[in-house]
Protein backbone atom coordinates (compact mmCIF):
# COMPACT_ATOMS: atom_id res chain seq x y z
CA UNK A 1 0.00 0.00 0.00
CA UNK A 2 2.03 2.78 -1.22
CA UNK A 3 1.90 5.29 -4.18
CA UNK A 4 1.25 8.90 -5.10
CA UNK A 5 -2.57 8.26 -5.64
CA UNK A 6 -3.28 5.81 -2.94
CA UNK A 7 -2.06 8.35 0.26
CA UNK A 8 -3.20 11.52 -1.74
CA UNK A 9 -6.46 10.29 -2.55
CA UNK A 10 -6.96 8.95 1.70
CA UNK A 11 -5.37 11.52 3.34
CA UNK A 12 -7.29 14.33 1.34
CA UNK A 13 -10.54 12.98 1.57
CA UNK A 14 -9.76 12.43 5.59
CA UNK A 15 -8.43 15.81 6.00
CA UNK A 16 -12.19 17.02 3.81
CA UNK A 17 -14.72 14.65 6.38
CA UNK A 18 -12.59 16.44 9.35
CA UNK A 19 -13.46 19.60 7.38
CA UNK A 20 -17.01 19.30 6.78
CA UNK A 21 -17.10 22.39 4.01
CA UNK A 22 -20.87 23.37 3.02
CA UNK A 23 -19.66 22.44 -0.73
CA UNK A 24 -16.56 20.26 -2.17
CA UNK A 25 -16.16 20.89 -5.58
CA UNK A 26 -12.71 19.13 -7.49
CA UNK A 27 -11.47 19.88 -10.32
CA UNK A 28 -9.30 16.85 -12.82
CA UNK A 29 -8.49 14.63 -10.19
CA UNK A 30 -8.93 10.30 -10.59
CA UNK A 31 -13.05 9.57 -10.40
CA UNK A 32 -11.98 6.15 -8.88
CA UNK A 33 -10.14 6.53 -6.00
CA UNK A 34 -10.09 10.19 -4.44
CA UNK A 35 -13.90 11.31 -5.39
CA UNK A 36 -15.27 8.13 -5.15
CA UNK A 37 -13.71 8.14 -1.53
CA UNK A 38 -15.17 11.65 -0.96
CA UNK A 39 -19.01 10.46 -2.91
CA UNK A 40 -19.14 7.95 0.24
CA UNK A 41 -19.73 10.37 3.19
CA UNK A 42 -20.86 13.73 0.92
CA UNK A 43 -21.80 15.36 -2.37
CA UNK A 44 -19.26 16.51 -4.27
CA UNK A 45 -19.18 18.16 -7.75
CA UNK A 46 -16.48 17.63 -10.25
CA UNK A 47 -15.11 19.67 -13.32
CA UNK A 48 -12.79 18.55 -16.07
CA UNK A 49 -12.29 19.65 -19.31
CA UNK A 50 -13.18 16.09 -20.23
CA UNK A 51 -17.14 14.89 -20.70
CA UNK A 52 -18.46 12.55 -18.20
CA UNK A 53 -21.67 11.35 -18.47
CA UNK A 54 -22.12 9.07 -15.35
CA UNK A 55 -24.80 9.24 -12.85
CA UNK A 56 -23.63 7.94 -9.48
CA UNK A 57 -24.61 9.05 -6.16
CA UNK A 58 -23.30 12.04 -5.09
CA UNK A 59 -21.45 12.99 -7.98
CA UNK A 60 -22.11 15.77 -10.23
CA UNK A 61 -20.12 16.09 -13.27
CA UNK A 62 -19.11 19.42 -14.77
CA UNK A 63 -17.29 20.38 -18.28
CA UNK A 64 -15.38 23.09 -17.69
CA UNK A 65 -11.96 24.81 -18.98
CA UNK A 66 -9.66 26.12 -15.88
CA UNK A 67 -7.64 27.29 -18.18
CA UNK A 68 -10.50 30.26 -18.80
CA UNK A 69 -13.06 30.33 -16.02
CA UNK A 70 -16.07 31.40 -16.32
CA UNK A 71 -16.78 34.23 -13.98
CA UNK A 72 -20.40 32.53 -13.03
CA UNK A 73 -17.86 29.92 -11.15
CA UNK A 74 -15.88 33.20 -8.96
CA UNK A 75 -16.22 32.75 -5.09
CA UNK A 76 -18.02 29.35 -6.28
CA UNK A 77 -16.96 27.22 -3.19
CA UNK A 78 -15.52 26.93 0.22
CA UNK A 79 -13.65 23.92 -0.23
CA UNK A 80 -12.04 23.16 -3.96
CA UNK A 81 -9.60 20.73 -4.45
CA UNK A 82 -7.17 19.58 -7.42
CA UNK A 83 -4.96 16.32 -6.30
CA UNK A 84 -2.23 15.20 -9.52
CA UNK A 85 -3.94 17.33 -12.23
CA UNK A 86 -2.45 20.61 -12.57
CA UNK A 87 0.69 19.10 -13.84
CA UNK A 88 -0.82 18.61 -16.75
CA UNK A 89 -2.48 21.92 -17.41
CA UNK A 90 -1.70 23.40 -20.87
CA UNK A 91 -0.10 19.96 -22.01
CA UNK A 92 -2.74 18.89 -24.68
CA UNK A 93 -2.54 15.66 -23.15
CA UNK A 94 -6.42 15.86 -22.03
CA UNK A 95 -7.93 17.61 -25.22
CA UNK A 96 -6.73 20.88 -23.45
CA UNK A 97 -4.90 23.67 -25.28
CA UNK A 98 -1.63 24.03 -25.75
CA UNK A 99 -0.48 26.68 -23.31
CA UNK A 100 3.05 26.87 -21.71
CA UNK A 101 1.25 28.80 -18.62
CA UNK A 102 -1.52 26.45 -18.50
CA UNK A 103 -0.63 25.38 -15.03
CA UNK A 104 -0.70 29.28 -13.87
CA UNK A 105 -3.74 29.61 -15.78
CA UNK A 106 -5.25 26.97 -13.70
CA UNK A 107 -4.05 27.88 -10.21
CA UNK A 108 -5.31 31.26 -11.16
CA UNK A 109 -8.75 29.75 -12.03
CA UNK A 110 -9.01 27.62 -8.71
CA UNK A 111 -8.04 30.86 -6.69
CA UNK A 112 -10.75 32.65 -8.12
CA UNK A 113 -13.27 29.77 -7.80
CA UNK A 114 -12.98 29.91 -3.89
CA UNK A 115 -14.07 31.77 -1.44
CA UNK A 116 -11.95 33.66 0.94
CA UNK A 117 -11.37 31.87 4.25
CA UNK A 118 -11.99 28.19 1.70
CA UNK A 119 -9.67 25.39 1.99
CA UNK A 120 -7.72 24.68 -1.38
CA UNK A 121 -6.14 20.78 -1.13
CA UNK A 122 -3.96 20.47 -3.71
CA UNK A 123 -1.02 18.02 -5.09
CA UNK A 124 1.46 17.28 -7.96
CA UNK A 125 4.83 15.63 -8.56
CA UNK A 126 7.59 17.09 -6.62
CA UNK A 127 11.35 17.11 -7.62
CA UNK A 128 13.84 19.24 -10.02
CA UNK A 129 11.72 21.30 -11.86
CA UNK A 130 11.08 19.89 -15.45
CA UNK A 131 8.54 18.98 -17.79
CA UNK A 132 8.93 14.74 -18.99
CA UNK A 133 7.78 14.29 -23.30
CA UNK A 134 4.01 13.29 -23.11
CA UNK A 135 3.10 13.27 -19.46
CA UNK A 136 3.39 16.19 -17.04
CA UNK A 137 5.42 18.78 -15.16
CA UNK A 138 7.44 18.16 -12.12
CA UNK A 139 7.67 21.10 -10.10
CA UNK A 140 10.26 22.26 -7.22
CA UNK A 141 8.50 22.46 -4.12
CA UNK A 142 10.42 25.96 -3.53
CA UNK A 143 8.39 26.99 -7.05
CA UNK A 144 4.88 25.59 -5.20
CA UNK A 145 5.79 28.03 -2.27
CA UNK A 146 6.61 30.94 -4.05
CA UNK A 147 3.02 30.51 -6.29
CA UNK A 148 1.18 29.74 -3.43
CA UNK A 149 2.27 32.61 -0.79
CA UNK A 150 1.07 35.60 -2.64
CA UNK A 151 -2.83 33.98 -1.68
CA UNK A 152 -2.56 30.96 0.24
CA UNK A 153 -1.53 30.38 4.58
CA UNK A 154 -0.29 26.66 4.05
CA UNK A 155 -1.79 25.09 6.71
CA UNK A 156 -0.22 21.48 6.09
CA UNK A 157 2.56 20.05 3.76
CA UNK A 158 2.26 16.37 3.60
CA UNK A 159 4.67 14.39 0.88
CA UNK A 160 5.40 11.00 -0.70
CA UNK A 161 9.15 10.13 -1.04
CA UNK A 162 9.91 8.25 -4.44
CA UNK A 163 9.83 5.10 -2.40
CA UNK A 164 5.86 5.38 -2.54
CA UNK A 165 6.08 6.32 1.35
CA UNK A 166 3.93 8.76 2.47
CA UNK A 167 5.05 11.24 5.33
CA UNK A 168 2.09 13.80 6.43
CA UNK A 169 1.87 17.35 8.39
CA UNK A 170 5.90 17.66 7.89
CA UNK A 171 7.39 20.42 9.04
CA UNK A 172 9.63 22.82 6.52
CA UNK A 173 12.77 23.44 6.86
CA UNK A 174 14.67 25.57 3.92
CA UNK A 175 17.22 23.25 3.44
CA UNK A 176 14.64 20.36 2.79
CA UNK A 177 12.75 22.48 0.26
CA UNK A 178 15.78 23.38 -1.72
CA UNK A 179 16.33 19.57 -2.12
CA UNK A 180 12.52 18.83 -2.52
CA UNK A 181 13.01 16.67 0.62
CA UNK A 182 15.00 14.41 -1.26
CA UNK A 183 12.52 13.51 -4.05
CA UNK A 184 13.26 13.43 -8.14
CA UNK A 185 9.52 13.02 -8.54
CA UNK A 186 7.63 12.83 -4.92
CA UNK A 187 3.94 14.32 -4.77
CA UNK A 188 4.08 17.09 -2.73
CA UNK A 189 0.36 17.74 -0.82
CA UNK A 190 -0.70 20.69 0.34
CA UNK A 191 -3.91 22.36 2.78
CA UNK A 192 -4.23 25.53 2.49
CA UNK A 193 -6.73 28.53 3.12
CA UNK A 194 -7.29 31.25 1.07
CA UNK A 195 -6.55 34.41 2.52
Amino acid sequence: MSGHYFHQDLLVARRIYANQPEKHVDVGSRTDGFVAHLAVFREVEIFDIRSNQSKVKNITSVQADFMQLSEHLYDYTDSISSLHAIEHFGLGRYGDTIDAYGHLKGLDSLRKALKPGGKFYFSAPMGPQRIEFNAHRIFSLSYLLSVFSKHYQLDQFSYVDDAGDLHENTPLSDEKISNNYGCDHGCAILEMTKL
